[in-house]
């Protein structure tokens, strides 16, 4: 046994020694306590433990080593260092235990609370301590379970992109309004009907995406429902496989047509109904689906200029114009003519929509590195990019100011000249305190360019 633990050690060890005991026990001994992954149960083998007391060593010199020998065996080592030094190692391993049980409560508390919120999880990051939340351990009410599932759903559906498309609706659609008489039943009904088509093909496209980013969105976004783990890969596809077939279903619907006729109106092309609607939720879905789902010749989101032509032709042509011919001709049943508010809006939200789609991508850099998605700002570089995405909105807030200075009507040219010129004072004011090193001022300024994109809704009606 003795040549055993001592040859398992690669280099010798010179130990001091304990008279009465033999040199092989003692430096077998030393070398289990150098190495903390060793049983006790080990060390107990090569010495009786009992005999180890500080009364034995000071009562009896036999226990100190022969001076003859002193020089050769080193420096004198008493029995009661030994049990001292075994005393701290039963210490050491005792306090790893608790150690390891801490850890392990910890990850109880962990999966416990994985359904929480960002909030709930940033205060369990603060080092919180584990027995103020002693709810961790008792299931939910029926009220939390249900606060939870909202809020999951809240984040899985993208709520800046779903506040931008009911607002952008709303405001296209009162560019069609000519008179005070406009506003019937009928043309709130109208509206109603492309908001909620469209916020179905929202979620449809925003879920999709995150099914097809599950592990990107870990690096990212990691708040996000897929990523950490609160929805399933099965949950996610049934909520947008759910959302798909709303979408099919309010067409249907729209469309006044029974199933089997719209599905062959759909291959021949014959719809009676709202077609700019229809034509804008099937490009929509078209396009979403092309951006996210990876499969050979699609994914278009891996390159750059085709996903910032997919996020164009979505959020600047088809919202100002299809919606715009739903309320024109489907609601109003007037001729398809494009006013000139509608012409600027169309403009004005295509440089929006390209630096939405250029800077979407700045703080999430290192996902799309570390995954091969050669976006701009992977080439680029993020301050380049992001001194791009404010240029083309300061060119775009320009545009709107001579546009609105050129208006025959005085409170219009009062109105969106000063409201842009102010717009565009507070973005470049913001973009020079950014910093570009924290993603957390990134992805804050993001947020900050979807706030800009709903004022500039709420300007665009006053455009005449």
């Amino acid at each position: 046994m003795d040549s055993m633990l001592i040859g398992s050690f690669p280099k010798p060890l010179l130990f001091p020694v304990v008279s009465g005991v033999s040199a092989s026990k003692t430096t077998a001994t030393l070398a289990l306590l150098q190495y903390s992954c060793v049983d006790v149960a080990k060390i107990e083998m090569v010495y009786n433990l009992d005999d180890l007391s500080c009364d034995s060593c000071a009562e009896n010199p036999r226990m100190w080593p022969a001076k003859e020998n002193e020089k050769a065996q080193g420096v004198p080592f008493p029995r009661c260092r030994v049990r001292n030094m075994l005393e701290k190692y039963h210490t050491v391993k005792l306090q790893r235990g608790l150690v390891a049980q801490h850890i392990a409560r910890n990850n109880e508390i962990s999966s416990a609370y994985q359904s929480r919120s960002a909030k709930h999880i940033a205060n369990a990051a603060s080092s919180q301590p584990l027995e103020s939340e002693p709810e961790a351990y008792h299931p939910k009410n029926p009220r939390e379970s249900m606060q939870d599932a909202l809020n999951a759903f809240y984040r899985f559906s993208r709520p800046h992109t779903v506040i931008g498309t009911a607002l952008s609706i709303s405001s296209v659609s009162l560019l069609a309004v000519e008179k005070l008489s406009d506003f019937s039943p009928l043309f709130f009904t109208g509206v109603l009907e492309a908001i909620v088509a469209a916020l179905l093909m929202n979620v449809y496209i925003v879920g999709l995406n995150q099914l097809s980013d599950i592990e990107i969105d870990k690096v990212n976004k990691p708040y996000l429902p897929l990523a950490s783990g609160e929805y399933s890969v099965t949950t996610g596809v049934m909520i947008v496989s759910s959302f798909a077939i709303l979408v099919a279903l309010h067409l249907i619907s729209g469309l006044r047509k029974p199933i089997f006729l719209y599905l062959q109106s759909f291959w021949l092309g014959w719809i009676v109904g709202s077609w700019p609607l229809f034509w804008a939720l099937f490009i929509s879905f078209v396009l979403g689906t092309a951006y996210s789902i990876n499969v050979p010749l699609l994914r278009w989101k891996r390159f750059a200029l085709v996903a910032a032509m997919c996020i164009l032709a979505v959020r600047a042509v088809i919202v100002q114009i299809a919606f715009f011919l739903h309320i024109q001709t489907y609601v109003f049943g007037r001729p398809a003519v494009l006013s000139r508010p509608v012409i600027f809006a169309t403009a004005f939200m295509s440089f929006f929509s390209v630096v939405i789609a250029l800077f979407k991508d700045i703080p999430d850099i290192d996902g799309d590195k570390i995954f091969g998605i050669r976006s701009f700002t992977v080439r680029l570089g993020q301050e380049r990019v992001f001194w791009i995405c404010i240029s083309l909105l300061e060119m775009a807030y320009c545009v709107a100011v001579l546009v609105g200075a050129a208006s025959s009507s005085l409170w219009s040219r009062y109105i969106t000249v000063s409201g842009h010129a102010i717009l565009a004072a507070i973005l470049w004011n913001r973009a020079k305190s950014m910093d570009l090193k924290s993603k957390a001022a990134i992805t804050s300024f993001y947020m900050f360019i979807w706030k800009l994109f709903y004022a500039e809704y709420l300007l665009i009606p006053l455009v005449r």
